[in-house]
């Protein structure tokens, strides 16, 4: 399993633990809020980025 695929599983396990040790909306707080936050730390030089490899993946 690739280091993605991990995160990934290790993020949709995280989500549904708060999902059931909390309320609904604090959950969808957390898994919408953090990468949000994360994406607005990064310079607009590493958004670029990200955004021009997001779209090229998307177009394979």
């Amino acid at each position: 399993m690739t280091n993605r695929g991990k995160i990934a599983v290790g993020g949709v396990a995280v989500g549904l633990l708060l999902w059931f040790l909390t309320s609904f909306w604090i959950a969808i707080a957390v898994i919408v809020g953090v990468p949000a936050i994360a994406y607005l730390t990064l310079d607009p030089s590493q958004r670029r980025r990200l955004r021009r490899v997001s779209r090229k993946e998307l177009r394979r």
